[in-house]
């Protein structure tokens, strides 16, 4: 067997963020993650059972080694204690399970949450590589090569353009849907050695320590979500997760995602207090222009001065729609591009949207309010319909 991964740091630093907040503050919730392909592949994802087993097998034999730890160590935000519990830290086999569902894939990570949050973009990982070691790596190699050189090329002519006040900013979010591990950082080298004015980091923590660039992130919507079971109001969820999350990292990771519930009902939560206490927003579902509009009204009402605050814009990005927001936004506000699939599964083959999202905490069900449609993973409608009651989200809000 050739391990898809060999190193747990190789995930998105998001998780790790999170895993602390989490360990510090709830670590005894219990927790359901659930996988779910969006779209068809080529071949059955089921075909993968076995050799999705045998990576999970091997994942499970892998330890934090010591000078991953001490990476992680060395990361002003991350606390000695989540170190200390990430020496002795092995995933539990016991805790996931993988089968095949009326011929649909189906994977389920179940147990206490600081033990299996993580699972997940490993799982993404695995998945995703597994499935295109069946298509001819020479020839998807050649061809993501050609399209990396167009996409320098049009880095380079961007450059052309007239100055804005705000740099142009990028990242690579791109772990979870990869073609490959190989690829993703032979992708993230050449941007670091060709457009380093532009490219300013990695999602993905085992690179960044590695080629020694910054990695990125705060938080996803599982981070959120959970807060949507354990004890507040439901109608408080967000601010309890935001002032949590304050009190966790005191001015550090200051960037907030918007969309569990939808842009409008979170900017309602936003206040002046959070608003002047995280550096900015992280847009992941519906018109990106829209919400960028939105935030920066936001701003003005609360009269916060939007040039010293960071808009950060993630939901299927390409470099000519990050240019296009970038023309939009730049004079205005600071900004930032994480781009994922674009970057490192653009090999001229059909990708797989693939996600492994938070669907229980405590036995509840928990959901988001996404602002794009079919970006939900939820089956009790009756929590759904709550979830827009106490949210005021109209019923033809996209689920």
């Amino acid at each position: 067997m050739q391990p898809v991964l060999r190193s747990l740091l190789e995930t998105d630093l998001y998780k790790f963020t999170m895993w602390q907040a989490m360990l510090h503050r709830h670590p005894a919730t219990q927790a359901e993650y659930v996988f779910v392909c969006r779209n068809a592949g080529t071949y059955p994802l089921t075909d993968l059972i076995p050799e999705i087993n045998e990576q999970l097998d091997h994942l499970c034999s892998l330890r934090f080694q010591p000078d991953e730890l001490a990476y992680l160590r060395g990361l002003r935000f991350i606390k000695s204690d989540f170190v200390d519990f990430l020496r002795i830290f092995q995933f539990q086999r016991d805790f996931i399970e993988v089968r095949n569902h009326d011929g649909v894939l189906e994977i389920v990570a179940r147990g206490p949450q600081v033990h299996v949050m993580a699972f997940e973009i490993h799982v993404l990982a695995i998945v995703n590589e597994l499935y295109f070691r069946r298509f001819d790596a020479t020839r998807a190699i050649a061809e993501g090569r050609r399209r990396l050189a167009d996409k320098v090329q049009l880095l380079r002519d961007f450059g052309q353009e007239p100055a804005r006040r705000h740099p142009f900013e990028f990242f690579d979010f791109g772990v979870r849907r990869r073609f490959s591990g190989a690829w993703q950082r032979e992708v993230v080298a050449t941007l670091q050695r060709e457009v380093p004015e532009y490219f300013k980091g990695t999602s993905n923590v085992l690179l960044a320590r590695d080629l020694g660039l910054v990695p990125i992130g705060t938080m996803a919507h599982e981070y959120l979500q959970t807060y949507q079971a354990l004890g507040v109001r439901l109608r408080d969820f967000q601010r309890a997760a935001l002032e949590s999350w304050v009190q966790e990292y005191r001015g550090d990771l200051g960037v907030a995602l918007t969309d569990v519930v939808g842009m409008d009902a979170f900017l309602a939560d936003f206040d002046l207090y959070f608003a002047k206490l995280f550096d900015g927003l992280r847009h992941d579902s519906g018109d990106p222009r829209a919400w960028g509009e939105k935030a920066l009204a936001h701003y003005a009402k609360l009269r916060i001065d939007a040039s010293t605050k960071r808009l950060v814009f993630s939901d299927s990005l390409t470099l000519p729609k990050a240019f296009e927001l970038y023309r939009h936004f730049a004079d205005r506000v600071q900004l930032g591009f994480g781009i994922g699939t674009n970057l490192t599964n653009d090999v001229g083959l059909h990708t797989l949207h693939i996600v492994m999202k938070l669907t229980h905490c405590n036995g509840q069900p928990v959901a988001k309010l996404s602002d794009s449609p079919g970006k939900i993973l939820c089956d009790d409608q009756t929590f759904l319909a709550y979830l827009r009651q106490v949210f005021n989200v109209p019923s033809n809000h996209p689920t």
